[in-house]
């Protein structure tokens, strides 16, 4: 892609996560997440593949017809209160309004456009979408979340944990493992968004570096399917051993970074007298934990015949090593530090 378009589409999709991030206005939120879907769509079409098309055909109707319910949500608030205030919005329309953000999101049971898309796409392209464009429909449910229907949270958010773990067993593609892996820890997000936003946005940020080193490793590698990080080991060992941390800590393990949201996320539940749901949700991230380890024994535990056990020559791509680094680092050793944190959220 030509270096100019590539920074106008990048610039693009930063400004409109900014406008979303600064706007108290519904119409301005809008416009910032209408920016950030258009801005995506050329970054898909990048490799002119009939695969590519139809992720960003797909992508393309489900977010139009999550910004039109948005809209028209906010509109109808706006006729009822007069007010097009985020903070001020009646009930009825604020159910449809978080139906529309969470299917920007790709919770289930809205999730369907989402493994498709990302299946479709490069990997970079695919970091954006499972990271970046999370941030402004975050955002704004965060902002509302004072608002938001308990139940309705509650039932998308169990789904959600089950949709991401039953889905993701059956797949030997890395990229529609990613997402299932994506809907699941937005699952434990929606569950707890009512009790403690601000638990929501510490498990958010997590979310956020432990994907951002998954798909940056994979980058670096260059690894589409299962078969190829299987034969990963005796080319790039150090890399291969940091994915398979990176792949524990996204299952939720002790003393892995991941560890720390689902930790609190469960005692917050338990604390709130939510006991039946936290011990549903982690019976229900056991699926999830199912596949995670199965991708560890495929990149650890299984060698290939004929590989060469030398240090040979490998598509590794040197251009992401720096900041795959830094990430990967974040994304294993946070844990200790978790408090501190807590402490500025």
């Amino acid at each position: 892609m030509n270096p100019l378009a590539l920074t106008i589409f990048l610039l693009s999709l930063a400004i409109g996560t900014t406008i979303t991030l600064s706007s108290y206005h519904w119409l301005l939120a809008w416009v910032g997440l209408e920016i950030n879907t258009l801005a995506i769509i050329p970054l898909m079409t990048k490799i002119p593949h009939p695969r590519a098309i139809e992720a960003a055909t797909k992508y393309f109707l489900t977010q139009a017809a999550a910004s039109a319910l948005l809209l028209f949500s906010s509109l109808i608030n706006a006729w009822q209160t007069g007010e097009w205030n985020i903070d001020s919005i009646s009930h009825l329309p604020m159910n449809a309004l978080s139906i529309a953000l969470m299917m920007k999101l790709g919770l289930a049971p809205l999730h369907f456009w989402m493994p498709e898309v990302l299946q479709g796409i490069s990997l970079s392209t695919g970091l954006i979408l499972s990271t970046w464009q999370k941030i402004a429909p975050m955002t704004l449910l965060l902002q509302t979340s004072h608002l938001i229907n308990l139940d309705l949270t509650i039932i998308l958010g169990l789904t959600s944990i089950l949709v991401g773990g039953w889905g993701g067993i059956g797949q030997t593609q890395l990229r529609k493992i990613m997402a299932f892996s994506s809907i699941g820890h937005l699952g434990w997000m929606i569950v707890v968004l009512k009790f403690n936003p601000s638990l929501t946005l510490f498990n958010f940020i997590f979310y956020v570096i432990m994907t951002a080193s998954m798909f940056f490793s994979l980058m670096t590698i260059s690894a589409t399917k299962m078969s190829e990080i299987s034969v990963s080991w005796s080319k790039t060992p150090t890399l291969t051993t940091s994915t398979l941390l990176i792949l524990l800590s996204l299952a939720g393990l002790p003393p892995l970074t991941g560890f720390a949201p689902k930790l609190l996320i469960s005692l917050e539940l338990v604390k709130q007298n939510a006991t039946l749901l936290a011990a549903l949700i982690m019976l229900a991230s056991l699926l999830a934990l199912f596949f995670y380890l199965r991708l560890t024994y495929v990149v650890s535990l299984t060698l290939p015949p004929n590989s060469p056990n030398s240090l040979s020559s490998w598509r590794t791509s040197t251009k992401t090593l720096p900041i795959t680094a830094i990430v990967n680092t974040l994304a294993l050793i946070l844990l200790p530090i978790t408090p501190t944190l807590l402490i500025f959220l």
